[in-house]
C-alpha cells in the first residue's frame, strides 16, 4: 500500500468511529469504549502523520503552507478532545462538543484527501513516497503497541 492509501485506511476508520460516537447516549459503556478508541486512533494517527507527511512536506515551498496549516488543525482536535475528556458523558454539553468534533474531523479530512494528498504527490519523488509509507506503518504499529 502507498503512503495515501494508509492515510485514507485511518481515515476511513476515524469517520466510522465518530459516526458511532455521536449516536451514543449519556454516561454509557459504548460512549465510553468508542471515545477511548477514537481518541487513541486520532493522536496515533496525527503524530504518525506529522512525522511521515508533514514534516517533509515543509521542506517544499508549494507544500509548506499546507502542511502547516493541517498541523494547526491537529492541535485544534487535541484541544476539542481534551475538552470531552474534561466533560461528563452525561452533561448535554458532551454530545454538542462530539458533534463538533465530528464536524472538524471530517472537513481535515477531507481536505487531506483532496488538496493535500494531491500537493504531496507532486512535491515528493515515488522513492520519498515509499520511505514515508514505511514510516507512517513503523509509527503507527509502535504507537498502537504501546
Amino acid at each position: 500500500m502507498t503512503l495515501f492509501e494508509d492515510l485514507r485506511e485511518s481515515h476511513d476508520k476515524q469517520r466510522r468511529l465518530l459516526d458511532l460516537l455521536v449516536k451514543t447516549h449519556g454516561d454509557s459503556e459504548g460512549r465510553d469504549e468508542l471515545f477511548k478508541r477514537l481518541r487513541a486512533e486520532l493522536e496515533n494517527h496525527a503524530a504518525a502523520e506529522e512525522r511521515a507527511l508533514y514534516i517533509p512536506m515543509m521542506e517544499y515551498d508549494m507544500t509548506q503552507e499546507k502542511a502547516r496549516h493541517s498541523v494547526a488543525e491537529h492541535h485544534e482536535i487535541d484541544e476539542l478532545l481534551e475538552t470531552l475528556e474534561a466533560t461528563e458523558y452525561d452533561s448535554p454539553g458532551w454530545l454538542a462538543s462530539a458533534k463538533k468534533l465530528q464536524h472538524l474531523v471530517t472537513h481535515h479530512l477531507d481536505e487531506e484527501e483532496q488538496e493535500v494528498f494531491q500537493l504531496a504527490g507532486r512535491a515528493l519523488d515515488d522513492s520519498k513516497k515509499a520511505d514515508l509509507a514505511k514510516t507512517y506503518r513503523h509509527e503507527m504499529e509502535s504507537r498502537e503497541a504501546s
